[in-house]
């Protein structure tokens, strides 16, 4: 047993407020597990003077999003002292913004797909990019407001039109068919390598959180180069970042016949998903760390300047 007390972090406002109250609840219930004192926060606005009152000996950052992955709370924490999971301010700024992660892959070698940054009002009026592509915004996680363009697609999506789109603005990216793989960085080692099949064809918000929404083959039943690759370029992107704690990286991989072969890094999160559908506990679970042992690791591992 341990007398540390621990403030998980969960809800916000963003759009990911619910996949981050299902996150904290899952952390904040294995950590009661392992021993801990655990104080649970839906975090508002007021939440720098909450834990300056409760005066927590860490704070298990359990938030998606702006404000919670962006590096804004990380920010909150670094003020008061208290010591945080997952990446610091400058890292988890980096990788929230999408196209500011790219130019710092790109420089550490790390493949990535072409594309440009516009306003939403702009990928609305014409295609800025020859189909098929795909439109997300350039600020968000968990497949928020995400489109793919094909073919078939004679307009953009009309949804950026929209007077209710508050997302900003958008990075659209040429389309890379083929598998969706994931894989997780512990500290400074690359796990296991999950295949998503998603039962929509997309990786979208449903198949990340909705039971029976996607199948995961762990381990990923592709050549043994290709996953090797696929755990190098995630610890490498984890480290080009300069993330800490847990990350999680996303690749495509073309090898359809014809198809040109490309392992592509889409992003990586530095907040990923804990929740009983989530990746990164069964990638753990894979290597033998079960949940409980995962978040007991994290909040070991917490500090400030990370």
């Amino acid at each position: 047993m341990t007398t540390k007390h621990v403030a998980v972090l969960m809800g916000g406002w963003s759009a990911e407020r619910e996949v981050s109250l299902s996150s904290g609840q899952g952390c904040a219930n294995a950590l009661a597990e392992a021993g801990y004192r655990v104080t649970s926060i839906d975090v508002d606005s007021n939440i720098a003077s909450v834990l300056n009152n409760l005066r927590p000996d860490v704070a298990f950052n359990a938030l998606h999003g702006r404000f919670g992955e962006d590096g804004t709370v990380q920010g909150v924490l670094e003020i008061l002292e208290i010591p945080y999971t997952h990446s610091g301010v400058l890292a988890s700024a980096l990788a929230m913004h999408k196209e500011q992660a790219k130019i710092i892959f790109r420089a550490a070698n790390i493949p990535v797909a072409e594309g440009k940054v516009v306003s939403a009002q702009e990928a609305a009026r014409e295609h800025v990019l020859p189909r098929p592509y795909v439109v997300k915004p350039v600020r968000e996680g968990s497949s928020v407001g995400v489109y793919i363009v094909t073919e078939q697609h004679e307009f953009p999506p009309q949804e950026l039109h929209s007077s209710d789109w508050a997302l900003g603005d958008v990075l659209v990216e040429r389309f890379i068919p083929g598998r969706e793989l994931t894989c997780a960085v512990v500290g400074d080692v690359a796990l296991g390598v999950i295949d998503i099949v998603s039962a929509q064809g997309f990786y979208d918000y449903d198949a990340k959180y909705v039971p029976g929404g996607s199948k995961h083959i762990l381990p990923a039943e592709i050549s043994p180069n290709i996953y090797q690759l696929v755990q190098k370029l995630s610890l490498k992107a984890h480290q080009a970042l300069g993330c800490r704690g847990v990350s999680r990286a996303d690749f495509r991989f073309d090898e359809q016949p014809g198809g040109e072969g490309e392992l592509i890094c889409l992003e990586v999160n530095t907040q990923p998903g804990m929740t009983a559908t989530s990746l990164v506990p069964e990638i753990a679970a894979h290597a033998g760390h079960s949940y409980v042992d995962l978040v007991r690791w994290m909040v070991e591992d917490a500090s400030c300047e990370r």
